[in-house]
């Protein structure tokens, strides 16, 4: 069992694996949850710059991407509390919250989650892959409760070789021209 050296207690990832239960484990399961996968950095497409708050919001809450991009999260903690930015489903961190509620004061170490000490800043990079709203919340106790969550919208990309378009037109409407005979 590995022991968080700074914490001297038993990581959330490796509690979760000995359960038998990871729905963050595998690449393959985390993309069929819809969430997406850990991103490379040579392909991040943009940055997203997210501030928590001890109000329990997160400034943004609401993001718009692409399916397909890689995205580049800087999370600051702008609060006198420990945030969290934990990347899911509403059923996964439904889950994950209650959980986290009867085992407070773990950290997370896993590629869709990151905890932020007050004043410090970390970052989490992201593909999402699937067209779906992906969820983001803070799960330290009390804080998803109390509506510090956000979401991730999504758009299918219509011309993306990540979504299948094989009914699709191969040029954008606008390109396109309608032939009518009389």
């Amino acid at each position: 069992v590995a022991f968080m050296k700074s914490y001297g207690y038993v990581s959330f990832a490796t509690v979760i694996c000995l359960a038998g239960f990871s729905p963050w484990a595998h690449a393959d399961e985390l993309s069929a949850h819809g969430i997406g996968l850990p991103g490379q950095k040579s392909q991040v497409n943009r940055t997203v710059k997210i501030e928590m708050r001890d109000n329990m919001r997160f400034s943004p809450d609401k993001i718009k991407v692409k399916q397909g991009d890689t995205i580049r999260f800087v999370i600051s903690n702008a609060g006198a509390l420990k945030h969290e930015f934990v990347l899911g489903t509403k059923p996964s961190l439904q889950s994950h919250n209650a959980f986290m509620q009867k085992h407070e004061g773990m950290d997370h170490a896993d590629p869709s989650m990151v905890t932020v000490m007050p004043g410090q800043s970390a970052e989490i990079i992201w593909k999402f892959t699937n067209s779906a709203r992906v969820l983001f919340a803070c799960l330290q106790p009390g804080h998803f409760v109390a509506g510090m969550q956000g979401s991730v919208t999504v758009v299918a990309d219509r011309y993306s070789p990540h979504t299948d378009n094989s009914s699709a037109p191969l040029t954008p409407p606008d390109e396109q021209h309608e032939h009518m005979h009389h």
